[in-house]
């Protein structure tokens, strides 16, 4: 279980370093007056990112089993908020990432060739990076309960 979604955390970070070499192509390839780029450039990162969330969602998923059935309540409740607080802190990113941006040239300009999505992406590899060393410190720590 713990493997699961240790898979899917280390997933992540090759995930978001694929968008941001492709969005890094996509930009000299703008900058340049090149031909436009296909679509399909996006259907690796897709995959792997897809790849990710279903090991770490499914460990998860598996997580909950593990709660015992006097805490079934509060152990679905714990997943969910994992999920909602997630939501809220990736908000919470892309707001202080705009706000510190802004002044030189925002990483999310209105305009997509003047931004700089790359970067952004770059930051999410290192936050995934830094999640998945966590992860492997609290981790270990983690007892699996005998049936």
């Amino acid at each position: 279980m713990l493997q699961r979604i240790g898979t899917g955390v280390f997933i992540s970070l090759p995930s978001m370093a694929i968008a941001a070499m492709v969005e890094t192509k996509r930009l000299k390839t703008e900058h340049n007056k090149q031909p436009t780029m296909s679509i399909w450039w996006l259907v690796p990162q897709y995959i792997v990112c897809g790849v990710s969330d279903v090991f770490a969602i499914v460990g998860l998923q598996e997580f909950y089993e593990k709660v015992p059935n006097e805490l079934k309540s509060l152990g679905l409740s714990f997943y969910l908020g994992v999920l909602g607080v997630g939501s809220f802190l990736s908000s919470f990113i892309v707001s202080l990432v705009d706000r510190i941006t802004s002044g030189g040239g925002s990483w999310f300009d209105d305009d997509l060739n003047k931004a700089h999505l790359d970067y952004f992406y770059w930051l999410l590899a290192l936050l995934s990076g830094l999640w998945l060393v966590g992860f492997l410190w609290f981790g270990r720590a983690y007892v699996y309960r005998q049936k």
